[in-house]
């Protein structure tokens, strides 16, 4: 005799037969009996529920010949229900979707629905898998499927309703076949097993179950399997059957996690290679034990979310070792490990290695690592650190002498003739300069500072390629809120090496600062930040002028402007008699300076109403005329300009005199 799997022994005959879906079946017998058939029926649900079972009864009932009307009682003998049960029925017609899926094939049901049936009173089409069938099948179908023939019912079964358009479930009756309940699919398998005697106990028939997850076609297939096993079927036959970790075996690994034991878990972990465990595997059901786990200490009087046996379950209500954020942060990373496993060469040793990341060591060490100090960039100045804490060195402080001039610092030339100091001069001019000391240079450092490790941070977060041609030839500029300005040394490495990093730049920076940011890419260095963020504080005159100290022939020291200081910062009249003073002093060489450049000099230091005089006056000259007010009169201006020093008039070096000797007299 044929062997029959047990899923094809007992599948169910009748509506009453149907294991877990009291809902529907008691439906669709009331439908039955008053004669309401529906045109079109759409069964959904997961696999194993009974949807293309129910789909058979409900040709039974239509067709049965035991009865002149439709039955919900099929006899399950005449030859129809015999040709319904075994597929051979000439008008109940199953139809596998995911392999007709042309608008072709439905134009052909179209047209043979229009015949009348040959044996039955209804002919059935039962389309399988409908998700499958194209959009202009389904559109095909659509007329058909609201007005067909009086002699016809379409049944659409489908595991996916999402893929199924929204006017074809408009036009079916929609039955959702929900998952088998546990009890009552344990209950059905202790019938068969009674039937088949198979000698199985209790507790690994919850387990067939479980393992099943609510499709019942699936635990009857491994309860055929374990029936040709010898002796009683236990627990650990299962587990040895499915292929999966056993719970005591996961229990053990979690008590040796628990513990802070790498020793052990290393232990158990190779007990479990040997035996034959795939690393995925375990570390899948692994996974499913912390969520498992984390049940039991949330929801512990609901067993029936969990696939576990009575006593596991009982073990892991009462387990006290690792609270709520502990399991969270050790689900999360076997779900980040997954992957690795998945793909790499050697499972075994980084199943190894992911099981001694869940030590409550190594989940501390993750906690402190993925918290990022935040920074301050381009919002406001940065609080000086003492160097234990940031363990850089601390930049010197300014002192009054970095303000003055470099020609005080080094040794006066011989022409300048210095004279002594005098003793109530000097302590004025340092009292001075101690009060225009600039104030900014430590808060530009110290965003500087918070720049480069924020690039720092970035750096690291970068994958090889990357990290390597920004380290060596990359600069963070600035940063202002979600953009950040990112220099490059040379414009051949942003155009072919930058710029196609972009992205994996911005995901960095977006790591480190906890937001979106865009990167802007420019040729510049490292020496840009400093000049720009200098500039930035100079330009908001944060930046008082510095004093130069020059000795003067008057034996005195004078507190003069260095270069740093506009010349409209000092007034006309005392930058003169400066000037003149200095020409005293000593004659500046004619390569110094010229005359023009002086005198746009001096005129910058005049007032408004004066420097329009010279300006006019000296436009007049040019073209030979003469000043007129607004009134038409003239207007005599004589503005007086000033000459330029004597050190700054050019003037060519007198020649030596000749000196003739009686020699050189010739005689006529």
């Amino acid at each position: 005799m044929t062997y029959e799997p047990l899923h094809h022994k007992y599948r169910p005959q009748t509506f009453a037969d149907l294991v877990g879906q009291e809902a529907i079946a008691q439906t669709l017998t009331n439908a039955i009996r008053s004669e309401r058939i529906a045109p079109a029926y759409l069964f959904t649900g997961s696999r194993g529920t009974g949807k293309t079972s129910s789909a058979r009864i409900l040709a039974k009932s239509l067709n049965c010949l035991s009865s002149n009307i439709p039955t919900d009682q099929p006899c399950g003998v005449c030859d129809v229900c015999f040709g319904i049960t075994k597929g051979s029925a000439l008008d109940v017609i199953e139809i596998d979707a995911a392999s007709n899926t042309g608008v072709d094939n439905i134009r052909e049901i179209i047209e043979r629905a229009q015949y009348s049936p040959v044996q039955c009173r209804y002919k059935v089409y039962v389309i399988d898998e409908v998700h499958s069938l194209s959009t202009a099948a389904f559109n095909a179908l659509l007329k058909t499927l609201e007005e067909p023939p009086k002699h016809v019912v379409f049944v659409l079964a489908t595991t996916d309703p999402q893929r199924v358009l929204p006017t074809i479930i408009s036009r079916c009756q929609r039955f959702d076949f929900r998952r088998i309940p546990l009890e009552a699919m344990v209950g059905h398998l202790l019938k068969i097993a009674q039937l088949e005697n198979i000698n199985i106990t209790v507790e690994a028939m919850t387990l067939v179950a479980q393992v099943a997850q609510g499709g019942l076609r699936d635990a009857e297939s491994l309860l055929d399997q374990l029936s040709l096993l010898s002796g009683q079927v236990t627990v650990e036959a299962v587990w040895d059957l499915v292929g999966a970790v056993p719970e005591r075996d996961l229990m053990d690994l979690l008590q040796a996690i628990t513990s802070n034991n790498p020793e052990a878990v290393l232990d158990k972990t190779r007990k479990l290679m040997d035996r034959g465990r795939e690393p995925l595997i375990v570390l899948q059901n692994f996974a499913g034990f912390y969520r498992d786990l984390l049940i039991a200490k949330k929801a512990p009087n609901r067993p029936d979310l969990v696939a576990l046996t009575a006593p596991t379950w009982k073990a892991l209500c009462e387990f006290e070792g690792l609270d709520i954020s502990t399991i969270l942060l050790g689900q999360k990373h076997l779900k980040d490990s997954e992957v690795q496993i998945k793909n790499t060469t050697q499972p075994r040793l980084w199943l190894e290695v992911t099981l001694l990341g869940l030590l409550p060591d190594s989940l501390q060490s993750q906690k402190s690592v993925a918290q990022i100090p935040e920074f301050r960039v381009n919002n406001q100045p940065a609080k000086p650190e003492s160097p234990k804490s940031t363990g850089l060195a601390t930049p010197p402080q300014p002192s009054p002498s970095a303000n003055l001039s470099q020609k005080e610092q080094t040794p006066p030339s011989p022409r300048e003739n210095p004279q002594p100091a005098s003793p109530v001069s000097a302590p004025a001019v340092s009292a001075q300069a101690e009060s225009v000391t600039p104030t900014t240079q430590s808060t530009v450092v110290g965003q500087q500072s918070e720049l480069e490790q924020v690039w720092q941070q970035v750096l690291d977060r970068l994958p090889l390629p990357g990290k390597a041609l920004f380290s060596q030839h990359g600069y963070l500029l600035d940063i202002k809120g979600q953009i950040a300005c990112v220099g490059i040394s040379s414009p051949q490495l942003l155009n072919n090496y930058a710029k196609p990093k972009l992205a994996s730049l911005e995901a960095a920076f977006q790591e480190v600062l906890q937001h979106k940011v865009k990167v802007n890419f420019q040729v510049g260095t490292a020496t840009d930040s400093q000049s720009t963020a200098q500039s930035q504080t100079s330009s908001q005159g944060t930046t008082p002028p510095s004093l130069e100290v020059k000795e003067d022939s008057a034996a005195n020291y004078q507190a003069k402007p260095s270069q740093n200081q506009m010349p409209s910062q000092v007034p006309p009249q005392e930058r003169i008699e400066a000037n003149k003073k200095d020409s005293t002093a000593e004659r500046t060489p004619p390569s110094v300076q010229a005359p023009s450049s002086w005198q746009e000099d001096e005129l910058a230091v005049r007032s408004d109403t004066q420097a329009v005089a010279i300006a006019a006056k000296r436009l007049a000259d040019y073209f030979h005329g003469d000043i007129v007010n607004e009134n038409g009169d003239l207007e005599l201006i004589e503005p007086e300009i000033p000459q330029p020093p004597a050190q700054d008039i050019i003037s060519p070096a007198p020649e030596p005199e000749q000196e003739w000797e009686d020699d050189d007299y010739v005689d006529f």
